[in-house]
């Protein structure tokens, strides 16, 4: 295949795959903890993180890292403590960060609308060999946290007191997800970009929680979607001409509507049987009696 020959694809097949990896493992956690839109928000912050990379003159990878860090922490802080005006707090990061990153884009010397349209919807075929060293290194972060640590985060995903009850560090290991969310908006951003990362986040999710029904399968599930919607849409920008951020979270969006129509009469099956053995059941405890 030709696709193949060429070094900048060759880069870009290599961060879509494992920004397909990364985004759905740490996506599940947030759709378990009902934080679908965190990456949204991240995203905004991230931009300043971008903006004060090309002021610096430096890897606007690295820097939006330690931005998006930064922020996620303080999300997760104001999550946390925050009651009433927790909300507020909250949307004044997110625009906050979205204004920054613009004005600081505006001021750097080799910023430019061109530059900010990358980094908000994404353009995978730009991604540098400086670029690939910073995602495989972020991206092994993130799968040896959300896997290596999967029994510790789901358990206080689901239910945080029980969690604190057996012992687990409950405070810290909310901050390693929000960490992880952080790197994982970093590691996306030029695949999907900013806007788009946390469809990549939550859509593979929420289309393998269609059909599967345990944790390990929807995990599983979510991956497998999340590589092969990340692949098939850069493979197909390449041909027809067209964004990869658009195209992947379509190709998403498209495979969750496919999903949820397969799984309707499944569904239904399942409730039938279930309903079929609930009255054998009575039945049985009727002629025992």
């Amino acid at each position: 295949m030709d696709i193949l020959e060429l070094a900048f694809m060759q880069r870009a097949l290599l961060a879509a795959l494992l920004v397909g990896i990364t985004a759905p493992a740490i996506g599940i956690y947030l759709v378990q903890r009902r934080q679908a839109l965190m990456g949204d928000g991240i995203g905004h912050v991230a931009l300043t993180g971008v903006g004060l990379g090309f002021l610096l003159n430096t890897s606007p990878v690295w820097i939006a890292t330690i931005v998006c860090i930064v922020g996620a922490v303080v999300m997760e802080l104001i999550r946390s403590y925050g009651r009433a005006r927790g909300d507020i707090a909250l949307a004044m990061l997110f625009y906050g960060g979205m204004a920054g990153g613009v004005m600081l884009m505006s001021l750097a010397p080799g910023g430019s609308n061109a530059n900010l349209t990358t980094y908000l919807f994404g353009s995978i075929t730009t991604v540098s060999p400086q670029d690939v060293v910073a995602i495989c290194l972020l991206a092994g972060f993130v799968i040896l946290t959300t896997v290596g640590l999967r029994k510790q985060l789901f358990a206080i995903c689901q239910d945080e007191e029980f969690a604190r009850v057996t012992g687990l560090p409950v405070r810290l290991l909310n901050l390693l997800i929000a960490v992880t969310a952080a790197v994982t908006v970093t590691v996306a951003m030029r695949v999907v970009g900013l806007l788009l990362v946390s469809a990549l986040m939550v859509i593979p999710v929420a289309a393998s929680q269609q059909i599967a029904r345990s944790f390990a399968a929807t995990f599983s599930m979510s991956v497998a979607i999340g590589v092969l919607v990340t692949l098939s849409g850069t493979v197909t920008s390449y041909y027809v001409d067209v964004p990869s951020g658009a195209t992947i979270v379509l190709l998403a969006i498209s495979l969750f509507v496919l999903l949820t129509v397969l799984a309707t009469p499944l569904a239904r099956r399942r409730a039938t049987a279930t309903e079929a053995a609930e009255r054998c059941t009575a039945v049985t405890d009727d002629v025992k009696v």
